[in-house]
């Protein structure tokens, strides 16, 4: 831990040596902690990240030139020829077999909204199995490894190494959870946690506050945080000494989300993208959804309260929406791009929060519980370094195969709650099954575990096969055994 005299130099450098302000008066205890929180902070960076989103000035439509994405940047499994999506697919293949795949989960959150206090990966939606969104992912990176060894005819182990961020409150709780469930039958040594980073929180005049006298107010740096943590937690180090070279990401909600997607990454390497997105077609137009586009000549993320309702009906000759690419959080990069990144985070627009910060004032000493918003937390999004990408690629799947995020506490009328997650899983089985020519009875809910089939490969022997009760198929043998 850095020094007293070396902390107290370098934040009255930075204009913020106020944090020290009830040092004479601190136990040694408090000292200590004091000193923990402030040794986590690069005060001049901060300062710097501060002045720099608050005196950005906001993007309006008169200074922003918003345009649909060009063609030439979009490939699309919806439009694609059998033959193309088959390629795409095998090349992902291979490169799993070759160990050149990784992927990055973002894990931070708790499931607050969803009355849970513990890390939104480990809520279970009601599937008959009662999977958590965890359990479900890593099922799926375990059925994967097998999909592509027996694909490329090899003997050799296959890994996809699953690196974890989670957050400062959901660290210990979400270790002792895979533990728990002995890594969903991954090995240990292929599964990785490392932290979200965190920023403290700013009076609206720039200073850093305190919550306590010997400790700072922090907030999570948004999941676009996931950037500068990929170096300062080992992940950059630890995928170059495994040689990996391509990355895949997403967020721990969704719970149709095909982790390590070979598809998308043999269609983003075809490309030679060194960052890309999975997308799907927006619902309808006023979705409050945000859209891959183009602002100002340079790819992006626009939220949809920046487009205006006009522009966002408009629609291309066969009806379909012109900004059409709902952002869904599911990212491919190149290892090459993720390094560039950590050398741009000067160039990076940190969004500002006004919130409402329990703090300490540091001229009286007294507690503040402020009734309204006081202070400012920034924070990045992980699409944020979309427009350094040189090689941009976007590829366009079905939203019932790709997409149903949990948001939502259960019974929520707007949906993206655990009952559509629990139900656009289960249809999925569904279609599974009868695309491999079963015959399901009506109301027959059919689970079918990661264990089986990853995308719907494997399940031939249920052709010609009548499922009259609901059923949850854990295993090859149960599977057999349905025939």
């Amino acid at each position: 831990m850095a020094t007293y005299d070396s902390l107290k130099s370098g934040f009255e450098s930075a204009g913020q040596g106020h944090v020290f302000a009830f040092w004479q008066n601190l136990s040694d205890a408090e000292k200590s902690d004091l000193l923990a929180d402030l040794s986590q902070i690069d005060p001049a960076r901060v300062s710097k990240i501060f002045k720099t989103a608050t005196n950005a000035p906001p993007l309006t439509a008169e200074n922003s030139k918003i345009e649909p994405l060009p063609e030439s940047a979009v490939d699309s499994v919806l439009k694609s020829t059998p033959e193309k999506v088959k390629a795409w697919r095998e090349t992902g293949l291979r490169l799993i077999a070759q160990g050149k795949v990784a992927v990055l989960l973002l894990a931070g959150g708790q499931g607050t909204r969803l009355g849970s206090s513990a890390p939104k990966g480990c809520y279970d939606i009601q599937l008959p199995s009662h999977k958590s969104l965890f359990q479900l992912q890593g099922e799926r990176i375990l059925r994967l490894q097998k999909v592509a060894k027996d694909a490329m005819g090899i003997s050799t182990e296959v890994v996809i190494p699953w690196y974890v961020m989670t957050s400062a409150p959901t660290r210990a709780a979400t270790e002792s959870f895979f533990r728990e469930h002995k890594f969903f039958g991954l090995k240990e040594e292929n599964v990785f946690f490392f932290n979200q980073g965190i920023l403290p929180a700013f009076s609206n005049d720039g200073k850093i506050l305190l919550e306590t006298k010997s400790s700072v107010a922090v907030a999570p740096d948004g999941n676009g945080g996931i950037y500068a943590a990929l170096r300062k937690e080992g992940v950059i180090s630890d995928l170059e000494r495994r040689g990996i070279p391509y990355i895949h990401a997403y967020c721990v909600d969704n719970c149709l989300v095909k982790v390590a997607d070979p598809l998308f990454i043999g269609a983003m390497v075809e490309r030679n993208a060194d960052s890309g997105v999975k997308v799907v077609p927006k619902a309808y137009a006023a979705e409050p959804v945000g859209v891959i586009c183009r602002r100002n000549g340079r790819f992006g993320v626009v939220e949809y309260s920046e487009i205006d309702p006009k522009m966002a009906e408009q629609t291309k000759p066969d009806g379909s929406l012109i900004f059409n690419a709902a952002n869904i959080a599911n990212h491919y990069y190149t290892l090459d791009f993720l390094k560039k990144i950590d050398a741009k985070e000067d160039e990076l627009e940190y969004h500002v929060a006004r919130k409402k910060i329990k703090h300490v004032d540091v001229a009286t000493g007294a507690e503040v519980k402020p009734e309204k918003p006081n202070g400012i937390k920034l924070e990045l999004f992980i699409f944020d370094v979309i427009p350094f990408a040189e090689r941009f690629a976007v590829l366009e799947n079905a939203r019932n195969e790709e997409f149903s995020p949990l948001k939502n506490a259960p019974g929520t009328p707007a949906g993206d709650n655990p009952e559509t997650s629990r139900a656009d899983i289960l249809a999925q089985h569904h279609r599974f099954a009868v695309a491999a020519g079963a015959k399901i009875a009506d109301g027959v809910e059919l689970e079918l575990s990661p264990l089986v089939t990853y995308d719907g490969e494997g399940l031939g022997v249920l052709h010609g096969v009548r499922v009259s009760t609901s059923t949850h198929v854990s295993n090859e043998a149960e599977l057999k055994s349905l025939a």
